[in-house]
């Protein structure tokens, strides 16, 4: 019964907590962590490397380091921004490793909040359309076609949840330049949906008339 009692409230404890178990050596306390952004981890890797099993590599990676390094993580950023920024380091350098082509082109930092504001409201958002399965591979194609620096921000921001602060800091930027690439890529990826939407119409239409 003390078992059991013991892993509930591993489940239940909140990420700082279960840092600072697991830097007093208590193994379940980082097994719990794992559990928990296992998922995140590997669709940051998959988006980056392109590839399931650099992927798998990466992801076992991120975890291995943020082990050894765990007594340096100074507790001020949130454990999965830490994380994700690890992964996104160890993907990025398998992704260059592989021949993978990434953006390096630094953006002008402006002001895009205003912008963005005025963007939302076009047409269906691809962080909803995202959310219907049927449209899921249409937008993971749309996604491949981005820089890699638009894709990285679209996928930090409107898929896995963080806020433009955390996606700053994950991916050490200005919350501007966030912003900036965040408006490029939902523009780029609405103007190829609309695209493939159009398509897929016109073929329907086709079908329809024959």
């Amino acid at each position: 019964m003390q078992t059991d009692q013991s892993e509930l409230s591993t489940h239940s404890a909140a990420d700082i907590d279960l840092v600072r178990s697991a830097k007093r050596g208590e193994m379940a306390a980082f097994e719990e962590l794992v559990r928990r952004h296992t998922q995140r981890v590997f669709s940051i890797a998959c988006h980056i490397t392109r590839s399931h099993e650099e992927a798998e590599d990466v992801s076992q990676e991120t975890f291995l380091k943020a082990f050894l390094h765990l007594n340096a993580f100074e507790e001020r950023a949130q454990f999965s921004t830490w994380l994700t920024r690890i992964a996104i380091n160890a993907a990025l350098a398998v992704a260059r490793s592989s021949r993978v082509k990434t953006a390096s082109a630094e953006e002008p930092e402006w002001e895009a909040s205003s912008a963005l504001d005025e963007v939302s409201e076009w047409r269906a958002n691809p962080e909803q359309l995202y959310s219907r399965s049927q449209l899921r591979q249409l937008l993971q194609q749309a996604l491949e076609t981005l820089p890699q620096a638009y894709s990285t921000v679209f996928l930090l921001r409107d898929i896995q949840g963080l806020s433009i602060l955390e996606t700053a800091a994950a991916l050490q930027l200005s919350v501007s330049a966030v912003k900036t690439r965040l408006l490029r890529a939902r523009l780029q990826l609405r103007g190829t949906l609309s695209k493939s939407f159009i398509q897929r119409g016109l073929r329907l239409n086709t079908r329809d008339r024959t």
